[in-house]
């Protein structure tokens, strides 16, 4: 199964479990992730559902391709990684 690991990023707000799914697509991993942790969506996607722009998600090792569809096909061995970016100055 694929898996999703949240980084401690964002563990400084909310438990941040790392969970394994069989969904075909990173939307469908999401839904599954967020569906019993509202506030961790909340963290994650915007009112409108599109990833937020402080937050990053690659699916092995390669950056998501599209911030509002999240349609990123997983495979059964899929590593998911979701992070804040980070910005400097």
């Amino acid at each position: 199964m694929a898996q999703i690991i949240f980084t401690q990023q964002l563990a400084r707000f909310l438990p941040v479990p790392e969970l394994s799914t069989q969904a075909a697509d990173l939307r469908s991993a999401l839904d599954g992730a967020f569906a019993d942790n509202a506030r961790l969506r909340a963290y994650v996607l915007d009112d409108q559902g599109h990833l937020r722009d402080n937050v990053v998600i690659f699916v092995d090792g390669q950056r998501s391709r599209d911030r509002v569809l999240l349609d990123d096909p997983l495979r059964p061995d899929s590593r998911v990684y979701i992070l804040q970016a980070l910005s400097g100055g």
